[in-house]
């Protein structure tokens, strides 16, 4: 394990790596992700620790941890992730203040990002092609919590981020054979693994109704009421959401994602 491990791994890490592992690889309760399992098997996930999920001075290692894997993540094929889990302190906190958290992470790296936003995608969060980004890297960004009952594939004993590079969805789109089958599959095995009925924010990178941020946190019921208003917390680094009629977004071509369902 140390060897699929960025940084040093804590005392109480290798207990975080394991209870996922073992999670991942399970014969009797398959978990949905086939790509989270087939990644794991093929030691292409890698794994960061960050030591507070309260102490925004523990966060800047975060940031060192991302940035060594985007240097060479794709050398690990495309079933690769980079999985973050934040030190247990002993209690679960209520999903609001999971999600609060989770946000205020994510905005902390884009504030500390030294890298200039991609190009090629849109600051504005309300943009279907918006993503999050750091090191000029587009990335998929997954929270887990021990929030989640209900909805079991977003469920933790410890509270972690997973950070998927846009890349790993390149060949995979539903308009292709592989990708329209992995989606079935992975609903298929969704339907059986949650208790909750997969979620009505889950959609297709690119398609004019999808927001992706809306998929990076899921509450535990259909009746979540999520962010307040409706509105993504996230800010860009001047502090301003970026008209969409502004915004420069790639190639406006649907590439619909089999991924953001049930991913680790």
């Amino acid at each position: 394990m140390t060897e699929n491990a960025i940084g040093k791994i804590p005392e109480w890490g290798a207990e975080c790596v394991r209870e996922l592992q073992e999670t991942l690889l399970s014969d009797t309760s398959p978990f949905p992700c086939t790509f989270a399992v087939s990644g794991t098997k093929r030691d292409s996930l890698r794994f960061g620790f960050v030591e507070s999920l309260d102490d925004r001075g523990t966060w800047d290692q975060l940031g060192d941890t991302l940035t060594e894997y985007l240097a060479g993540y794709r050398d690990l094929g495309r079933e690769t992730s980079l999985i973050v889990f934040f030190r247990p302190d002993g209690r679960t906190r209520t999903m609001d203040e999971y999600r609060g958290k989770f946000w205020e992470v994510l905005q902390h790296l884009h504030d500390t990002d030294e890298s200039p936003w991609p190009a090629q995608v849109p600051r504005d969060t309300d943009d279907p092609w918006w993503e999050f980004s750091y090191g000029g890297t587009p990335i998929f960004v997954v929270c887990n919590t021990p929030a989640h009952v209900l909805r079991r594939s977003r469920h933790s004993p410890v509270f972690f981020i997973t950070f998927q590079p846009r890349w790993v969805f390149e060949e995979l789109g539903a308009d292709t054979a592989p990708g329209a089958a992995a989606r079935r599959i992975i609903r298929k095995r969704l339907s059986r693994y949650d208790a909750v009925e997969a979620s009505a924010e889950l959609g297709s990178y690119g398609d004019p109704d999808n927001r992706e941020w809306k998929q990076y946190f899921l509450g535990d019921t259909p009746d979540d009421p999520g962010t307040e208003e409706g509105k993504c917390p996230f800010l860009s680094r001047d502090g301003e959401r970026v008209p969409v009629a502004q915004a420069t977004g790639p190639d406006r071509t649907i590439r619909l994602n089999p991924r953001t369902v049930g991913d680790v």
